[in-house]
């Protein structure tokens, strides 16, 4: 058993220098560690949306944080190095660390937590989940999700693409944990599929034919008639307005011959019998 509780220990003493940084560089914006041990010593890369206040003036601060590691988590020749968030809405720890202060701020709980996660979409984001557990209304535990885009729950995808960040907001009633699951931008799912058009022998580059043209829209009668003429009754009213739209077609130089239907003429009524 001496090799796996040399793991326990070794992944223990990783997850507390990931929580001690956090509180110390908590006004500076915690978005994320990574730890690496090179054959110079243990190269610690903090990454935080204001890299100036984790420096300090003339390296003071980060020469203090330094010190620390190396003393109290007995890392081997310890190097922090700062690096600048680039979108903070993208990072999952940073939102879930805004989230809590607001909530703590006095926000109600669900216009924060629709407030984070539509600046989260807008910044380009596949797919956004927030889970703020905890006394909400109430004496009794409640939880509420907002949820937007595409998120996965499990698999291969869920552990490359979504990153997930956890806080806490400390409130009268009790604690509130808020967590936030971001997918990546760039992430590309199984299901996404490019095909790629075949190469010909001679190794030159294929062309891609150009899309067939669309077909044109079908229209009613009268939107491809606009000018023809419509169907009327048959009757004296009737052939007297065909008689003057054909005119008005003739004075303009329409060259058109309208048939007209005159109407029967009607019989004349019979004389009455004479009785006599």
């Amino acid at each position: 058993m001496a090799g796996e509780r040399k793991i326990v220990q070794e992944t223990l003493r990783r997850v507390m220098l990931r929580e001690f940084l956090m509180r110390e560089t908590k006004r500076a914006g915690f978005g994320g560690l990574d730890i690496q041990r090179t054959p110079m010593g243990t190269r610690v890369t903090l990454i935080a949306e204001r890299p100036g206040l984790v420096i300090g003036r003339k390296g003071s601060s980060i020469k203090a944080l330094t010190d620390a590691v190396a003393r109290d988590f007995n890392f081997n020749n310890p190097q922090i190095e700062v690096q600048e968030v680039e979108n903070p809405a993208l990072n999952a720890q940073i939102m879930s660390e805004k989230l809590a202060n607001a909530l703590e701020r006095g926000w109600h709980f669900r216009r924060a937590g629709h407030s984070t996660l539509r600046r989260i979409m807008e910044s380009g984001a596949k797919g956004c989940l927030i889970v703020i557990a905890g006394k909400l209304t109430g004496q009794r535990h409640r939880t509420v999700k907002f949820k937007a885009g595409h998120i996965k729950y499990c698999g291969e995808p869920r552990n490359q693409w979504m990153r997930r960040g956890f806080a806490i907001a400390k409130l009268k009633p009790g604690v509130l944990g808020v967590t936030v699951e971001v997918m990546d931008p760039m992430a590309r799912l199984p299901d996404e599929v490019t095909v790629r058009p075949v190469a010909p022998a001679d190794g030159t580059q294929a062309e891609v034919p150009p899309p067939p043209p669309a077909a044109p829209p079908t229209a009613d009668r009268a939107e491809v008639e606009p000018d023809a003429p419509e169907p009327v009754a048959k009757g004296k009213i009737a052939a007297r307005k065909l008689k003057k739209a054909t005119q008005k077609l003739r004075e303009i130089g329409a060259d058109a011959e309208v048939p007209t239907e005159e109407p029967e003429p009607e019989a004349p009524p019979e004389p009455p019998e004479d009785e006599s």
